[in-house]
Formats: structure tokens, C-alpha cells, sequence
């Protein structure tokens, strides 16, 4: 695989190509991508088959979107809501 040049919350990685969005975040030292709305805790990646829906981010401007899903492709701009 090939490199990929992506942006968490700001910050630019480069991380390997094809991978999905959830490894990227955690090679890139993201553990929580969202807080919990009644505690405020954060929460993180749970299934990663897309069925928990706990990977919620915005990706390329389109919220919501699952990153356990979503292969990383060069020039992403990935958005967390913690």
C-alpha cells in the first residue's frame, strides 16, 4: 500500500492507504472520536463492522459518516466531535 496524506481535526498524518478511517485514527494516537451526549465521556470505535455506529465522523464535509467503514484515500479532512 501507499502512503495517504490525511487531516484529523486540523492536523495533518500520513498513514497507509486503503486502511480504514478508524485504524488511521488510531495509528494517529485518536482513541475518542465523539463524547457521550448525557455524561460527556468520550467514546471511541466499538464493532468495527459498522453496526455500533460509534465511529461517527464527519468526513469530507459529509457528517455522520462510519469510519470503520470508510478506506482512507489521500487528502481526506476528517472532523471528530470531541
Amino acid at each position: 500500500m501507499s502512503p495517504a496524506r490525511i487531516s484529523i481535526d486540523g492536523a495533518t498524518h500520513e498513514v497507509e492507504a486503503g486502511i480504514s478511517v478508524t485504524a488511521a485514527l488510531r495509528a494517529t494516537g485518536t482513541a475518542a472520536v465523539r463524547t457521550h451526549l448525557v455524561t460527556g465521556e468520550p467514546r471511541g470505535p466499538w464493532c468495527g463492522m459498522g453496526t455500533c455506529f460509534e465511529c461517527l465522523v464527519e468526513i469530507d464535509g459529509e457528517p455522520e459518516t462510519r469510519a470503520c467503514l470508510t478506506p482512507v484515500r489521500d487528502g481526506l479532512d476528517i472532523r471528530t466531535s470531541r
